[in-house]
């Protein structure tokens, strides 16, 4: 009887980093990394990690058992973790691990929120980016998850510019927008800021429309959220018009891809040239996430 020969090779597209097996998961953005205990991790594997997130922008790692201090050491071999922002409320939600921002729609026996967000939408935004300086990258880990719905959606910065009609592209590159700060990804209003009544002096950071990543050297669009963001120097009317042709053309669905989550994921993305968004999901069930942000760069044309 013939021998049955099982083969070793990584699924197609897929390749190897040393004892890591990296899968694609869509064109332009997304990668799974198997064969990897985040507790417990060499330098190599670590350099491993490092240049395939470089690569697909996003990297998931399923099956994780990670504790907040095991979340916060992992992170922190990017580089140095900024502490969590505030929520809408002006308070910390994980005030024993100060880098650990609570992501979730659960109540407290005190009926108050325990976390960020809630189970709405969250619309495409840039982790961060109405500071100065936003963070360079996020790692978000599930540790209770809703039967269907929050799938996060994560989109490429870098193919969002380059498929750009050329005549917006050669007009995109010398702009400056404006990150609105009152709002966060949620559109829920931060309690600490006031309305806006005028785009040209909202509150938020300036930065530019496209920006060159500083590991890579590849220009991305760099859009922040949609609204109450304002281009420098044009008329609001203008404005508004400018950056509802950038937003159609740039995020387009064949740039993204949508992450389906479960219990043990381990999401790590490039704030610096992905985007990224939340679907919606039944607020009877519970959704718990702990995230990190590394600190990062002020971004530059």
């Amino acid at each position: 009887m013939e021998t049955q020969t099982v083969s070793t090779m990584p699924p197609q597209n897929a390749w190897l980093a040393g004892d890591l097996e990296i899968v694609p998961l869509s064109k332009h953005i997304g990668a799974e990394v198997k064969g990897v205990d985040l507790t417990n991790i060499s330098d190599d594997q670590f350099e491993a990690i490092h240049e395939a997130w470089l690569k697909h922008l996003v990297l998931v790692f399923r099956d994780q058992d990670l504790s907040d201090p095991a979340l916060i050491s992992f992170s922190a071999r990017f580089g140095e973790l900024d502490l969590a922002p505030l929520d809408a409320n002006g308070r910390s939600n994980a005030p024993a691990h100060r880098e650990i921002t609570v992501i979730s729609n659960v109540k407290g026996s005190d009926g108050k929120p325990i976390g960020a967000l809630g189970a709405g939408e969250a619309v495409w935004h840039i982790d961060m980016s109405y500071n100065p300086v936003p963070p360079k990258g996020s790692a978000l880990y599930a540790l209770e998850v809703p039967p269907a719905g929050g799938e996060t959606g994560f989109l490429s910065c870098y193919a969002a510019f380059e498929g750009l009609p050329a005549e917006l592209k050669d007009r995109v590159v010398s702009l400056a927008i404006k990150h609105d700060a009152t709002l966060n990804s949620a559109g829920i209003q931060r309690s600490h800021l006031d309305a806006v009544s005028d785009l040209r002096t909202s509150p938020g950071a300036w930065h530019p429309a496209v920006h060159i990543h500083p590991e890579t050297n590849r220009p991305a669009i760099y859009l922040g959220r949609r609204k109450h963001a304002y281009i420098e120097g044009l008329q609001v009317e203008e404005s508004e018009r400018l950056l509802d042709a950038i937003w159609e053309a740039g995020t387009r669905e064949e740039f993204g891809w949508h992450h389906s989550w479960r219990k043990g994921d381990l999401v790590l993305w490039d704030n610096r040239c992905a985007m990224h968004r939340r679907n919606p999901f039944d607020g009877s069930n519970r959704r718990v996430m702990h995230r990190t942000q590394i600190k990062g760069s002020k971004p530059q044309h």
